[in-house]
């Protein structure tokens, strides 16, 4: 009998949780960048194996949250750890520990989940603090635990890197008929899909500028047989940053689209043509409507 999980992935944010999934998944599902608050839905990416199937959920990194946006993140950072068959808590060990990394040691101290999984990721790196990690873990959960977590050493950027987590993970499934059908990979909807990679492209042209001040949303996908016209807005507080996501002579824009669209085609099967509009919405991560299409609430 194939076994079958769903397994929270978890962890503060830039932790490599999106690299991870991507790598056991096998192909990309999540976005991933070296900027905080990357990943801002959950995301299921859909492990299928002849062990069985795993359905990961990535969630937004557990961080110090700084306005409306950043306190939904959060919350829905802690929510995914409920309900789910396995909890994966995922360390950037290539950097000593940090306050949010005590603090998921301390729910999973608290919590006691019946079947849990430490991840020290980036074993590639040196230094590689794994002693200090397990030194805090000894600190935090004082009395024994009926059910102690594992420990696994990954890297997401390496084949094989997760061999041994996955091993690990379908050890603590439990038999059962398969979640979702074989021949997918991930069940998120395909606007939200297209509106990640466009921000990813513009996190990567952008760095540190306005990366989180900065929401996209497909408003028209028009699905042809043999091609897709997308039409997507990016949104942004002020009129300073319109001409920064602009760039001279709609240089970052330019680069955004030819960067975006032969990705997307890749992904979907289908020619996508990308349509990029900058909109002025002052305090958009407070308006309800648009929060709603890009799918934070």
């Amino acid at each position: 009998m194939r076994k079958a999980a769903i397994v929270g992935v978890v962890g503060r944010t830039n932790a490599g949780k999106s690299t991870l999934v991507n790598r056991m998944v096998g192909e990309k599902v999540t976005i991933v960048s070296p900027v905080e608050q990357t990943t801002r839905n959950t995301i299921r990416g859909i492990v299928e194996d002849p062990r069985g199937q795993l359905v990961l959920l990535d969630t937004p990194g557990l961080h110090k949250a700084v306005g409306p946006l950043g306190k939904i993140l959060n919350g829905m950072a802690r929510a995914s750890s409920a309900g789910v068959d396995i909890l994966m808590v995922v360390f950037d060990a290539a950097h000593e520990p940090q306050l949010e990394d005590e603090g998921w040691m301390r729910r999973v101290a608290k919590e006691c989940p019946e079947k849990c999984v430490f991840v020290l990721n980036k074993c590639d790196r040196a230094p590689f603090y794994e002693t200090m990690f397990r030194d805090m873990w000894q600190e935090v959960a004082a009395a024994q635990l009926p059910n102690p977590p594992s420990w696994i050493r990954a890297c997401g950027i390496k084949p094989g890197g997760c061999d041994e987590l996955l091993a690990a993970l379908f050890a603590l499934a439990e038999e059962g008929p398969a979640l979702f059908p074989e021949d997918i990979v991930t069940d998120y909807p395909r606007k939200l899909a297209i509106a990640d990679v466009v921000r990813e492209k513009l996190i990567q042209r952008l760095h540190d500028e306005v990366p989180h001040e900065v929401g996209v949303v497909v408003v028209d996908l028009g699905e042809q047989d043999r091609a897709w016209d997308v039409a997507v807005n990016i949104y942004v507080n002020r009129p300073s940053q319109k001409g920064i996501v602009i760039g001279p002579h709609g240089g970052n824009l330019k680069a955004v689209r030819m960067s975006a669209e032969p990705e997307l085609s890749e992904m979907f099967g289908v020619r996508v043509r990308l349509e990029l509009w900058v909109k002025v919405e002052p305090n958009w991560m407070k308006n309800n409507r648009l929060m709603a299409e890009m799918g934070y609430v």
